[in-house]
């Protein structure tokens, strides 16, 4: 049943089960049943075989640690515990009423949550987890909802990791598009140019952008995330009303009376450093040839990277919890509670991504990414359709398959085939289309990781999250639609650019502003 119309059955399987269900780990443990089953012709002794060496496979691979996954695990349990101490430090508090003071608007604690995605571009997996973190104090202090919290964060990491050259991203994609290059004898730019020349191609990383603004700015929510809005601006109940498989940390700790915002920023920025120092580092010793920036980011460890970093920024919290130790305000026992606390915070995102590694693999097997790629190669509508069409089966793709980088790595040879075949202009759009699509299907989709990380490091539920932000990626996929569609019938990508420009700033206006928004001193007066 590889390669065939039956691969799609598991990811999608498991994706409405977890549209209907909301229980995420039942809904992916079915797919990873099914999908085994469809490898195996359902014999039973088989499928448990391959979904035994599918979870082992997470953690070890041909004999060795699984290096890429076991880090990152770790890097997500390592900010479970340095949250708790810092909320323990006081740290949380302090930065929160801090900030109130500057940030004095529930606009304000949104935009700033935004421009901290922007700003923090070198992984999806690092923004995902810690701008999420950092931001949270100042978002439940004005009462913006998780699920909020978890949209702008999701929708700033990958949407800019995805146009930055000096990133893992950056990284991966350009070494693709050089060989795309050259296996169709293309030698009118380098993978490079090639890349810088994409970006204003790629819709979706400014339609996801706009539309965080927009909405953040006008107030305007609608489907779920209103409901979540709502709640959350009369309440105070940021973490939603039904919100499952959530531990707020912070609860069950003592907080100490001599918190600072150094308790804070501190270890944050020291693992923010540290994690770029480590990048350069390993990046610099596993470089081959000429060791640009490019290069190097290219060649990085970034799981390595991104644990020795995470450990850095936990021995300085470690260092200042000694001091609230020596005031009296916390005790010896309470390290213990922190690492507990911690740890336990991070479990079901730890749980879920596990399942979603797994799924993903067996889907891999299935081919349904190759067989939807297929389809693709074997249209035979008008040239000036290519680019939606490719745009469109990419975010089909990631979205069954949970990953953008699978999609990537299928779509972008494929798009670079049939665009020197067809008509050698369309290739970077072509190229763009495929980005922007696998990162629009990447947001919708629950089994994706980035997705997972997002809600973890937040601290909101998952499925409040995938079904809050599915109508907002669905409005952002809009507008690049149609974006791509003008572009194939001008052939020019500023009309097209222009087009989802013009989309958000009617957008912009014609979205109703509520009658009522709380402010800063509202929402602490409440």
């Amino acid at each position: 049943m590889e390669n065939t119309i039956w691969s799609l059955v598991p990811p999608l399987l498991a994706i409405i089960m977890v549209l209907l269900t909301k229980r995420v780990l039942l809904s992916l443990g079915v797919g990873i049943i099914a999908a085994a089953f469809f490898i195996k012709s359902f014999d039973v002794l088989a499928s448990l075989t391959i979904i035994w060496d599918a979870f082992k496979g997470v953690f070890v691979a041909d004999g060795h640690l699984n290096q890429w996954n076991v880090f990152i695990l770790l890097f997500v349990l390592i900010l479970g515990i340095l949250t708790a101490f810092i909320s323990m430090m006081g740290g949380t508090r302090a930065f929160g009423e801090w900030m109130i003071k500057r940030v004095k608007t529930r606009i304000g604690a949104q935009v700033m949550t935004a421009i901290l995605g922007i700003i923090v571009f070198v992984d999806d997996y690092f923004n995902s987890l810690t701008v999420g973190q950092v931001a949270r104090p100042v978002t439940d202090k004005h009462r913006v909802s998780r699920a909020k919290l978890s949209y702008i964060v999701d929708s700033t990491s990958a949407p800019v990791c995805v146009i930055a050259p000096v990133s893992s991203w950056g990284a991966y994609i350009i070494g693709l598009i050089g060989t795309v290059l050259a296996t169709n004898n293309i030698t009118e730019y380098s993978a490079f140019s090639a890349f810088i020349q994409i970006i204003p191609m790629n819709f979706y990383v400014w339609a996801a952008l706009g539309v965080v603004f927009v909405i953040a700015i006008r107030q305007a929510d609608f489907g779920p995330m209103k409901k979540h809005e709502n709640l959350a601006a009369k309440t105070g109940q940021v973490m939603g009303k039904d919100s499952k498989d959530k531990i707020d940390t912070a609860s069950n700790l003592p907080i100490s009376k001599i918190g600072r915002i150094s308790d804070l920023v501190a270890p944050i920025i020291v693992l923010f450093f540290a994690t770029l120092w480590f990048i350069y580092w390993t990046g610099s010793k596993a470089v081959e040839g000429e060791a640009t920036l490019i290069n190097i980011f290219g060649s990085a460890d970034v799981p390595k990277s991104l644990l020795y970093g995470g450990l850095t920024g936990l021995l300085l919290t470690f260092i200042l919890f000694v001091r609230h130790v020596r005031s009296k305000n916390l005790s010896g026992r309470h390290f213990g509670l922190g690492l507990w606390e911690g740890a336990k915070s991070m479990i079901p995102g730890f749980s879920i991504l596990i399942f979603a590694w797994v799924i993903v693999t067996l889907i891999g097997e299935l081919g349904t990414g190759t067989y939807l790629a297929g389809l693709v190669e074997s249209s035979n509508l008008s040239i000036m359709f290519l680019p939606f069409i490719v745009f469109v089966m990419a975010g089909f793709i990631a979205f069954a398959t949970g990953t953008s980088w699978g999609s990537f790595g299928i779509l972008l040879p494929i798009a670079g085939e049939i665009a020197a075949a067809a008509d050698p202009t369309l290739l970077l759009p072509m190229l763009a289309a495929v980005l922007a699509g696998a990162v629009f299907g990447d947001h919708c989709s629950p089994i994706s990781d980035t997705t997972i990380l997002s809600s973890t490091g937040s601290n909101c539920d998952h499925m409040d999250h995938v079904t809050t932000q599915i109508p907002y990626a669905l409005l952002a996929a809009g507008l690049s639609g149609l974006g791509y569609l003008v572009l194939g019938i001008t052939g020019n990508v500023w009309v097209g650019l222009a087009v989802v420009i013009l989309g958000l700033i009617v957008l912009f206006f014609t979205l109703k502003k509520p009658e009522k928004v709380l402010n800063s001193e509202e929402s602490v007066a409440q």
